[in-house]
């Protein structure tokens, strides 16, 4: 067996166009003189090649980095004004780039959708090409075989033509594509006419390029499918009460953030209860305070007048409703508070969701609005304290879960400014109306009352109940995606660990016999493996030839 160098071009070049063959630019003497029209092809010669979606795509992949960096419109609208009210010099000139809404920025729609027409031109194409060469046969045997970057010779008994049908069966039975010649018609390789049967061809590897071709298709469909969900998709937020039930309507959630191509006549019309919220915690160790394990029971219905069900949230265990999937994505506290106004009326019974600071261990912070209190309208700033503990006189909490519950609130009478037209947040109080009528904050334990002075009322802490928040989507396009990405997986897998490779054998008759030439080769071969495979091949040929028999007949 003799090896040699290899060529220094790649054989294969011939029979395979190139990815990215070079093209003649505008300013190139072989463009000739450019108009619109030699422009506009120029320009997408350069769009549809693999250098610019290769380009495309990182900066698609730059271009998301702030959206998971900085607090976006989409999904979190208070942390966006929390964060321009923190940072009053840097936060204008990120939100003027729309670094707040990376997504639904023109800047990131323009790279989405040069990435998605580059990889149409570049993808199409080659999927002609795949198909054209999946049904072309191996090139003809080469005459020197010996120049290849693996060859072996030997001598056999058979004659040249039974040698080469001997070589066939045992490449066909290796799952090689073959060629052999056509004895119509002499062989421009050989010196002789008469041998014009005694070489065949051999190629295997193609789903190399099936490979390659799989993944650009599937990188095509990850970008439909995003695209699917953001016409057809939508996302909504809910803050749910324990004891309460609401229903998928756009003015039963808290935010609703739709898809391009839907309203709110889109919606489920499924409606979730929350039955019980129970959450436990790490009582002792490194980890204290850390939570162990969240559990909401809810009911719902698929639509009106359906059939109630009963089903468990979890953390990253959704419920499926009608083609949506319901997160539980966080939790609180709502304390009860009883409200009665200086005519003695109860003018408020309810529970109030108090949200988590960043202080930790749940302390929370709400406000108490009571419109219907007269003579004047009341007000109550408060904080929730689920295990209260005294700390130089001052209220903290030592622990998540409600063990020593107690409230601190201020009070206000005046206008609160609801009938103004002005909306405002549930969770703000606007006190420009208002005055204060406690000088310092009350604390009350459940079932203690405060007498405001003035004989404006009276505020009672009854008790608490757990609120959840959850998160509400709806996304065509997950599934697409998912699937698509298994397959570019696929896909690499395929093109990375198949090779390209070719056999050919020729035998030419002699004085001393006939000599039977193989020759070898493959597109790339990284790891090394061709030559243990062209080894193992030219033996077992050598093998078949000296006992002069098919290798396929020998089954039948």
């Amino acid at each position: 067996m003799t090896d040699v160098r290899a060529p220094e071009t790649d054989p294969f070049d011939a029979a395979a166009e190139p990815d990215d063959p070079s093209r003649p630019g505008p300013a190139s003497p072989a463009g000739g003189g450019f108009g619109l029209v030699g422009w506009l092809k120029w320009a997408w010669r350069q769009l549809t090649s693999m250098r610019i979606a290769l380009v495309l795509l990182f900066l698609l992949a730059l271009g998301s980095v702030p959206g998971s960096m900085l607090p976006q419109q989409g999904n979190n609208p208070s942390g966006v004004q929390q964060y321009l009210a923190s940072h009053p010099a840097l936060a204008p000139w990120l939100n003027h780039l729309g670094l707040f809404n990376v997504f639904g920025a023109p800047w990131f729609a323009a790279i989405y959708l040069l990435l998605f027409v580059s990889l149409v031109g570049c993808v199409v194409p080659r999927t002609f090409r795949l198909a054209g060469s999946a049904r072309t046969l191996p090139p003809r045997a080469p005459r020197h075989l010996a120049r290849l970057p693996r060859s072996a010779e030997y001598a056999t008994a058979l004659p040249p033509a039974e040698a080469v049908e001997v070589a066939a069966g045992v490449l066909a039975g290796h799952g090689f594509r073959l060629r052999r010649a056509d004895s119509a018609a002499p062989d421009p390789a050989g010196p002789d006419p008469a041998e014009a049967g005694t070489w065949v061809s051999a190629e295997k590897g193609y789903l190399r390029e099936a490979g390659n071709l799989l993944f650009h298709l599937a990188l095509l469909g990850v970008l439909v499918s995003v695209a699917l969900g953001g016409l057809f998709g939508y996302k909504a937020d809910r803050l749910l009460v324990q004891g309460t039930t609401f229903a998928d309507t756009a003015s039963a959630l808290d935010e609703f953030h739709p898809g391009r191509l839907v309203s709110a006549a889109d919606l489920g019309p499924f409606t979730i209860t929350l039955n019980r919220f129970d959450a436990s915690y790490i009582a002792s160790g490194s980890q204290r305070g850390q939570p162990a394990a969240f559990d909401a029971q809810i009911g719902y219905t698929e639509q009106p007048g359906g059939p109630a069900r009963t089903g468990h949230l979890e953390v990253n265990r959704p419920l499926s409703i009608d083609g949506a999937k319901v997160y539980l994505i966080g939790h609180g506290y709502a304390p009860q508070f009883t409200v009665t106004d200086a005519r003695g009326q109860v003018v408020y019974d309810a529970p109030t969701p108090f949200i988590a600071g960043t202080t930790g261990n749940f302390m929370s912070e709400g406000v108490v609005k009571v419109p219907d209190a007269r003579p004047e309208q009341l007000g109550f700033t408060g904080v929730f304290v689920p295990t209260a503990v005294d700390v130089g006189g001052t209220l903290e909490s030592v622990f998540p879960a409600a063990d020593n519950p107690v409230v601190s609130l201020i009070a206000y009478a005046g206008n609160l400014g609801t009938n103004d037209g002005v909306s405002q947040s549930v969770y703000q109080l606007d006190t420009s109306g208002m005055q204060r009528l406690t000088t310092s904050p009350q604390v009350l334990q459940p079932g203690q009352s405060l007498k405001l002075p003035g004989g404006q009322g009276t505020i009672t802490f009854t008790g608490y109940v757990p609120w959840v928040s959850l998160a509400i989507t709806h996304d065509p396009g997950q599934l697409p995606a998912l699937i698509c990405g298994i397959a570019a997986l696929g896909g690499l897998l395929l093109s990375f660990m198949i090779r390209r490779r070719r056999v050919f054998v020729r035998a030419r008759s002699g004085e001393n016999g006939t000599t039977v030439q193989v020759g070898g080769l493959a597109r790339t071969d990284a790891s090394g493996g061709f030559e243990a495979e062209f080894a193992s091949l030219a033996a077992e040929l050598r093998a078949a030839c000296q006992q002069g028999r098919h290798p396929q007949r020998e089954g039948e």
